[in-house]
């Protein structure tokens, strides 16, 4: 997205101010798609250093003798927990990632991935894993913001329920607390930290015009919970057939439309269907100055994992603009079949988890490029951040 507005549905102009003369070197790079290395610790989404190899790390399992084992809690220090169900095999989760700046002048998607971003010892000792991707708006320092901190306020509202855990409600408390966060960060007039290449030296530091989406995928042992926030979009591929996980929060939309226009807001349709004829989308963390009419309020779907599930597909609408859901399912799922799953571990065996675009994470890796170079090739106007999460699993003996 550019500017203070976003996605467009497919055969629709963009409104963005025409991309600069530059040299042919500056527009590849521009286009160039990004890879990124990811381990299990990683809290952020960062590019490897040019000319380092990349690493593989592996992860040993090993058994435990009967009784307890310590295990790190956040302070530092260290609790005692319960040795791992028998016959449990700790699983990361397999993933690939690509994002390119494409059309625009200015990079504004964000993506974080965290696998075993939090542990439920006894329950889960596997963990929960967390994916994101952040489309922002007017200035990329809404999604960056969105990265550093909606995996942390999550995982403290997980926590804080306890046992079972109540999805919506946690998933939504966090939205809204994310949303605060910014309009908090933002009013305190704080210096972006972008990159150079951000234009929030053009505005006041108390910018209300700045926003993003979200859509937030929490991977569990049986569970798939996603929560999202504006037009990007999580999509399952269960069998070859694609199953959106979320519904895209456009202000023509007719439940949306009604909200609107109940709070006493306006849709216009300025190059499509707009709040105020300004904002694509009806709902997005920040954009201050929108509010009651674009809330942060997300929806939230909780989806029974199955053994027929393949793929996980987060994007922003830079894919879904141009690329249909089938279609998405389509490429990925071919990438995917080109390997077959891992088999089912014995206790004690060693646990590789490789970087994004290695072993079978290269069939993610393949799957997210082919699915990034399509949208291009559809001339996708927007940036494309793209996530694919390898589904299929070895069982525990």
């Amino acid at each position: 997205m550019a500017g203070m507005c976003c996605g467009v549905n497919m055969g629709e102009t963009e409104t963005a101010s025409p991309v600069e003369p530059s040299s042919m070197s500056a527009r590849k790079r521009r286009m160039e798609i990004h890879q990124f290395n990811f381990v299990p610790s990683d809290s952020t989404v960062v590019p490897p250093l040019a000319g380092l190899k990349r690493q593989k790390i592996e992860v040993v399992v090993e058994e435990k003798p009967k009784g307890s084992e310590l295990a790190r809690i956040p302070d530092g220090g260290e609790k005692k927990k319960s040795a791992p169900p028998r016959g449990f095999v700790r699983e990361f989760p397999k993933f690939g990632m690509t994002s390119v700046c494409g059309r625009r002048r200015d990079m504004e998607d964000s993506v974080a991935i965290h696998p075993s971003f939090l542990s439920r010892d006894n329950d889960f000792p596997s963990g929960f894993h967390f994916f994101g991707v952040y489309d922002g708006h007017g200035c990329s320092h809404v999604s960056t913001k969105c990265k550093e901190r909606m995996h942390e306020i999550v995982k403290a509202e997980v926590e804080s329920a306890g046992g079972v855990v109540p999805w919506e409600r946690t998933l939504s408390r966090s939205f809204l607390k994310m949303d605060k966060e910014v309009k908090d960060w933002c009013g305190a007039g704080v210096a972006c930290a972008s990159t150079s290449t951000c234009r929030c030296e053009l505005r006041t530091p108390q910018c209300e015009a700045v926003g993003s989406t979200a859509v937030v995928a929490v991977l569990t042992p049986d569970k798939i919970v996603v929560s999202n926030c504006g037009d990007s979009r999580a999509v399952l591929c269960r069998n070859g057939v694609a199953i959106p996980l979320s519904t895209d929060h456009k202000p023509d939309r007719p439940d949306e439309l009604s909200r609107i226009q109940e709070s006493g807001g306006r849709v216009i349709f300025w190059d499509g269907p707009r709040v105020f004829g300004v904002l694509a989308m009806s709902r997005a963390i920040g954009d201050t100055y929108l509010k009651p009419y674009v809330t942060s309020e997300p929806e939230v779907t909780v989806t029974a994992r199955t053994e027929e599930d393949e793929c996980l597909i987060l994007a922003s609408d830079g894919l879904w603009d141009v690329v249909s859901n089938e279609t998405a399912c389509g490429v990925a799922r071919m990438c995917l079949q080109s390997r077959k799953p891992p088999p089912p571990r014995s206790p004690g065996h060693d646990v590789t988890v490789t970087a994004a675009g290695e072993s079978s994470d290269k069939a993610c890796s393949d799957a997210s490029i082919l699915l990034t170079k399509l949208a291009l090739a559809r001339h996708s106007q927007d940036n494309v951040s793209v996530v694919v999460v390898d589904l299929r699993k070895g069982r525990p003996n």
